[in-house]
Protein backbone atom coordinates (compact mmCIF):
# COMPACT_ATOMS: atom_id res chain seq x y z
CA UNK A 1 0.00 0.00 0.00
CA UNK A 2 1.31 3.55 -0.98
CA UNK A 3 0.94 6.40 1.39
CA UNK A 4 -0.92 9.50 -0.92
CA UNK A 5 -1.21 12.00 2.14
CA UNK A 6 -1.12 11.26 5.66
CA UNK A 7 -1.97 14.44 7.63
CA UNK A 8 -2.82 15.02 11.41
CA UNK A 9 -5.73 16.70 12.78
CA UNK A 10 -4.52 20.26 14.51
CA UNK A 11 -8.07 22.19 15.25
CA UNK A 12 -11.63 21.26 14.75
CA UNK A 13 -14.06 24.06 13.66
CA UNK A 14 -17.37 24.73 15.49
CA UNK A 15 -19.40 23.49 12.45
CA UNK A 16 -17.71 20.41 11.56
CA UNK A 17 -19.66 18.27 13.65
CA UNK A 18 -22.84 19.55 12.11
CA UNK A 19 -21.30 18.61 8.32
CA UNK A 20 -19.39 15.23 9.69
CA UNK A 21 -23.19 14.02 10.89
CA UNK A 22 -24.05 15.20 7.22
CA UNK A 23 -21.21 12.81 5.88
CA UNK A 24 -19.10 16.00 4.75
CA UNK A 25 -15.63 16.27 5.78
CA UNK A 26 -13.97 20.04 4.43
CA UNK A 27 -9.77 19.41 5.12
CA UNK A 28 -7.98 22.53 4.87
CA UNK A 29 -4.52 23.25 6.07
CA UNK A 30 -3.71 25.13 9.10
CA UNK A 31 -3.64 28.75 8.49
CA UNK A 32 -6.64 29.07 6.43
CA UNK A 33 -8.87 32.33 6.87
CA UNK A 34 -10.70 32.03 9.51
CA UNK A 35 -13.83 32.38 8.25
CA UNK A 36 -12.70 28.82 6.20
CA UNK A 37 -11.37 27.42 9.51
CA UNK A 38 -15.07 27.52 11.22
CA UNK A 39 -16.67 24.71 8.63
CA UNK A 40 -12.83 23.19 8.39
CA UNK A 41 -11.03 20.47 9.81
CA UNK A 42 -7.54 22.40 10.01
CA UNK A 43 -4.27 20.26 9.24
CA UNK A 44 -0.95 19.69 8.97
CA UNK A 45 0.87 17.59 6.43
CA UNK A 46 3.49 14.97 7.78
CA UNK A 47 3.47 12.90 4.54
CA UNK A 48 2.60 13.92 1.06
CA UNK A 49 0.65 14.70 -0.81
CA UNK A 50 1.85 12.68 -3.99
CA UNK A 51 1.90 13.89 -7.25
CA UNK A 52 -0.25 11.69 -8.64
CA UNK A 53 -4.38 11.63 -7.34
CA UNK A 54 -6.01 9.27 -5.90
CA UNK A 55 -7.98 6.49 -8.09
CA UNK A 56 -10.86 5.12 -7.25
CA UNK A 57 -10.91 2.29 -5.21
CA UNK A 58 -7.75 3.74 -2.59
CA UNK A 59 -8.79 3.94 1.03
CA UNK A 60 -9.46 6.93 3.41
CA UNK A 61 -9.09 6.29 6.92
CA UNK A 62 -9.77 9.05 9.73
CA UNK A 63 -8.58 7.96 12.82
CA UNK A 64 -10.61 3.99 13.05
CA UNK A 65 -13.41 5.26 10.33
CA UNK A 66 -12.09 3.62 6.53
CA UNK A 67 -13.75 4.53 3.38
CA UNK A 68 -13.15 3.23 0.24
CA UNK A 69 -12.53 6.23 -2.83
CA UNK A 70 -15.66 6.38 -4.75
CA UNK A 71 -15.21 9.51 -7.43
CA UNK A 72 -12.19 12.03 -7.26
CA UNK A 73 -13.02 16.07 -9.13
CA UNK A 74 -11.15 17.04 -11.79
CA UNK A 75 -9.08 19.77 -9.54
CA UNK A 76 -9.74 17.94 -6.03
CA UNK A 77 -5.78 16.67 -5.80
CA UNK A 78 -4.66 20.02 -7.44
CA UNK A 79 -5.84 21.55 -4.42
CA UNK A 80 -5.16 19.35 -2.13
CA UNK A 81 -1.67 19.70 -3.65
CA UNK A 82 -1.81 23.81 -3.58
CA UNK A 83 -3.37 24.71 -0.16
CA UNK A 84 -3.99 21.62 1.44
CA UNK A 85 -7.71 21.49 0.95
CA UNK A 86 -10.33 19.14 -0.49
CA UNK A 87 -13.60 18.47 0.58
CA UNK A 88 -14.38 14.98 1.04
CA UNK A 89 -18.14 13.51 0.81
CA UNK A 90 -19.05 9.94 2.31
CA UNK A 91 -22.00 9.70 -0.18
CA UNK A 92 -21.12 6.71 -2.18
CA UNK A 93 -21.05 8.72 -5.79
CA UNK A 94 -19.60 7.13 -8.62
CA UNK A 95 -19.35 10.96 -9.84
CA UNK A 96 -18.33 13.58 -8.15
CA UNK A 97 -20.47 16.28 -8.41
CA UNK A 98 -18.21 19.49 -7.80
CA UNK A 99 -14.69 19.51 -9.17
CA UNK A 100 -13.07 19.79 -5.71
CA UNK A 101 -14.75 16.95 -4.39
CA UNK A 102 -13.51 13.49 -3.33
CA UNK A 103 -16.53 11.31 -2.21
CA UNK A 104 -15.87 7.91 -0.54
CA UNK A 105 -18.27 5.38 1.11
CA UNK A 106 -20.87 6.11 2.96
CA UNK A 107 -19.78 5.80 6.41
CA UNK A 108 -21.42 5.63 10.14
CA UNK A 109 -22.01 9.42 10.88
CA UNK A 110 -21.75 9.21 14.25
CA UNK A 111 -18.04 7.22 14.19
CA UNK A 112 -17.13 9.95 11.86
CA UNK A 113 -18.18 12.52 13.85
CA UNK A 114 -16.13 10.87 17.05
CA UNK A 115 -13.41 10.00 14.66
CA UNK A 116 -12.67 14.31 14.24
CA UNK A 117 -10.60 14.78 16.74
CA UNK A 118 -7.28 17.09 17.48
CA UNK A 119 -4.36 14.71 17.16
CA UNK A 120 -6.32 11.63 14.60
CA UNK A 121 -4.64 10.74 11.74
CA UNK A 122 -6.08 11.05 8.56
CA UNK A 123 -4.61 8.79 5.88
CA UNK A 124 -5.22 8.31 2.08
CA UNK A 125 -3.73 5.04 0.28
CA UNK A 126 -3.57 3.65 -2.66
Amino acid sequence: MTVLLRTRVTAIGPEVADLAEGGVVILFADGSPPELAEVSVLHKTEHGPSNGAPAKGASITLGPVSATITAVGSSAWSKVLEMGHVVISFNGAAEAERPGEICASQVDSQALVAALKTGAIITIAA
